[in-house]
């Protein structure tokens, strides 16, 4: 598991914690059943609190990404594929918000970024 963080984000360092977990969770690199480091590993690691890893954890548990077993340590969870692709969905949503917006400012018609859209879907902007 490899987590980055950084101090120059506007997220606070749990949230970071917990997205890269979960983005590595969506792409498969962690394997459902998987155990992660200890709350006191992780924090020692990556050199912030537990707290901060606690919170982490939790939060990840929340969402249904991770188990966490009494004793034994966290797991993660066999993934609702709904919930994944809800995720995605969420990505999808904000990127292209970005995208709107840098049109906006660009003076790009919508006609043109849905063709641009449509080109890149079809693969000719590779």
């Amino acid at each position: 598991m490899n987590i980055q963080i950084n101090n120059a984000s506007d997220d606070p360092i749990y949230l970071q914690i917990k997205n890269q977990i979960k983005a590595q969770i969506i792409s498969g690199e962690l394997n459902v059943g998987e155990q992660l480091p200890s709350i006191r590993f992780l924090a020692k690691e990556l050199r912030v609190s537990m707290i901060t890893a606690k919170r982490a954890f939790d939060e990840l548990e929340l969402d249904g990404f991770i188990d966490s077993v009494q004793g034994k340590g966290n797991f993660v969870a066999a993934q609702n594929k709904e919930l994944i692709r809800e995720e995605y969905l969420k990505k999808i949503e904000s990127k292209l918000q970005e995208v709107v917006e840098l049109s906006e400012i660009a003076g790009i018609s919508n006609d043109v970024l849905i063709e641009m859209l449509r080109s890149y879907v079809e693969g000719k902007y590779e």
